[in-house]
């Protein structure tokens, strides 16, 4: 079986083949925010035209940077780059990728990877947190994805930690995203998110914000494991050792509720595997 997998993220977009379940091809591209939907469509429609010289495609799935109307396969809205409220993008797709495309939202799409083919394999229920240009949840059961009544769950990134913090680009104040994510972080600090983690002392700040948003998803959900995918988890255990410490401090003294939180084990690659299985899922009708 030959699978077109898309990932589509604020700051970079990637697309791989598989053959059955191994990658055999793979491209990364820098997100273009100035040209929006348009420029990416384009260049997305290019190596899907150059890879079907190569290989006739049994399936298709993506993972997008927003939220996703599950069942209606459409696009919700992306507040990284413009032009994608209410796009049909699998129907985009399916003339170019000559397969009708399954669509999520790229946290669902990267802790179904992770739960696959992952740090989350044999982990149920498992939360994953992509840790990124933006903050997003994904939440995995026995029986699947949970995706909530309207395809809305497990957007973490809108809590408030900081109720008199900076205002966040939904119109809230002190949002878990707009307190940790990669895009504020450089518009705050001034550096990248891969320089602040090398400051312990930043860190030590880090973390206790870290810690204060994903309090709720142990104390609500009791994961048997917590993933934490994107850019800012490859800081690796200069990051998680403090964040366990923590969590640890911060949940509740009572609670027995396990704290198991790990990075991803697929790297770039957690969204791109969970297209895979996704493609290879239930039709979302």
């Amino acid at each position: 079986m030959i699978t077109l997998a898309v990932d589509i993220g604020g700051t970079k977009f990637s697309m791989a083949v598989f053959e059955g379940s191994t990658m055999s091809a793979r491209v990364t591209e820098t997100t273009d925010r100035e040209g929006g939907r348009d420029w990416m469509l384009a260049h997305i429609a290019a190596v899907v035209e150059k890879w079907r010289k190569q290989w006739r495609f049994d399936a298709c799935g993506i993972g997008f940077g927003g939220p996703v109307h599950f069942r209606e396969q459409r696009v919700a809205l992306s507040t990284h780059v413009s032009g994608w409220s209410g796009f049909d993008l699998p129907g985009y797709l399916e003339p170019l990728a000559g397969v009708r495309p399954v669509m999520d939202n790229d946290a669902n799409v990267g802790a179904l990877g992770e739960s696959r083919f992952g740090a989350g394999k044999g982990y149920l229920p498992l939360f994953y947190m992509t840790l990124s240009t933006g903050i997003g949840g994904g939440i995995v059961t026995e029986a699947g994805v949970y995706r909530g009544a309207d395809s809305w769950a497990g957007e973490l990134g809108h809590i408030a930690i900081r109720p008199d913090g900076p205002e966040c680009l939904c119109g809230a104040r002190g949002c878990f995203e707009r307190i940790c994510c990669g895009l504020w972080l450089e518009r705050d600090y001034g550096k990248t998110a891969k320089e602040l983690l090398a400051d312990p002392v930043f860190v030590a700040k880090y973390v206790e914000d870290l810690a204060l948003g994903l309090k709720p998803v142990v104390m609500l959900l009791n994961p048997a494991r917590i993933v934490i995918g994107g850019g800012i988890a490859k800081a690796g255990e200069r990051l998680f050792v403090p964040l366990r410490a923590a969590l640890r401090r911060q949940i509740t003294s009572w609670s027995q509720a396990r704290l198991d939180v790990v990075p991803a084990a697929l790297g770039d690659d957690s969204v791109l595997y969970g297209a895979l299985a996704l493609a290879g899922s239930a039709s979302p009708a």
